[in-house]
């Protein structure tokens, strides 16, 4: 999926919802540990009821992003064009909680005892759906819901509606909740964990004088890892700065050694569908901490059904 001729697709927006790292620079590590969100305060409030976990940090997540991106106003109304931007969510586990409360309702109660409030969440599109009635977006809405390689998905579809028109602006959300139900189905503490990604047009960016923050310059999903990259577009010619996955595996031996390695999962824990948003925001915070060469993002490998890679550039 590395389109030449097409539209330059930039990140102009991020934002986190995510205990322990206060900015998205943090991410490059060592990581505080202390401070930035916290769910306490941060996921509670008038327009955050009747809403699940996972939908919260969502929506903290691109209320921030939108803000950094420009595009609310002081009373944090979106101020883009609502009819063209989309809504892309990867979640795996998001409201998984919810949809368990439900079943244990039903084998106690029966459907009767189902509350009315409670039902939307289980829709697996539910995150989505919040997002785009909070700022009134009424463009493409999906949720990815594909595993390990979710999130650098969830980042490939939005770049896609944008380079084929069906959307002029996206907003990607990766978000993974923290609850007794995720840490089950896990086998280990899972992870509050939110991140959202304002892609536009690079031209729409500069109309609108946005500074754009990184280009997706290339993304592939395939069956092994060496293929993944090739096809988003890594070469020996296009340097790598930084290198963002839990393995290199063959590749390694294209890779400079002064290519820095970063593994986000070692440093937060499971990430799921949020990793890949996550790996987006911790390529930002490469360039502009005035670090040289393209940034290489994968996740997946042998023990999954496939491989994804992407490929940002300054």
């Amino acid at each position: 999926m590395s389109i030449p001729s097409a539209r330059k697709v930039v990140v102009t927006g991020i934002g986190l919802a995510l205990p322990g790292v206060a900015t998205y620079g943090d991410l490059l590590g060592p990581l505080p540990g202390e401070g930035g969100f916290d769910p306490a305060t941060g996921l509670s409030g008038r327009e955050m009821r009747h809403k699940d976990r996972a939908s919260r940090l969502a929506l903290r997540a691109a209320e921030f992003a939108l803000h950094d991106a420009g595009l609310t106003d002081d009373d944090a109304r979106f101020t883009g064009a609502a009819d063209s931007t989309a809504v892309v969510v990867s979640t795996n586990l998001g409201n998984a909680d919810s949809v368990c409360a439900a079943t244990d309702t039903i084998a106690r109660e029966g459907v009767r005892g189902l509350s009315p409030l409670g039902l939307p969440q289980t829709s697996s599109n539910v995150i989505a759906g919040w997002a785009a009635i909070r700022y009134g977006l009424r463009g493409p809405n999906l949720t990815v819901c594909n595993g390990v390689t979710s999130g650098l998905d969830a980042l490939a579809w939005a770049r896609t509606l944008i380079v084929t028109g069906r959307a002029e602006a996206a907003v990607v959300v990766g978000v993974e909740p923290a609850n007794d139900v995720t840490a089950k189905l896990l086998g280990e503490q899972s992870t509050d964990a939110a991140v959202a990604v304002v892609l536009e047009p690079a031209d729409s960016a500069a109309c609108r004088g946005a500074r754009p923050r990184a280009t997706i310059a290339g993304y592939a999903r395939a069956r092994d890892l060496a293929a993944a990259l090739t096809c988003a577009g890594a070469t020996e010619e296009k340097s790598v700065g930084l290198w963002l996955g839990d393995e290199v595996g063959t590749w390694a031996g294209q890779l400079p050694a002064a290519t820095r390695r970063i593994d986000l999962e070692a440093q937060l824990g499971p990430l799921s569908g949020a990793l890949g948003v996550l790996q987006c925001a911790a390529g930002v915070a490469h360039f502009e901490g005035g670090a040289i060469g393209n940034v290489l993002a994968a996740a997946g490998g042998p023990h999954h059904d496939a491989v994804a890679a992407l490929l940002l550039t300054p």
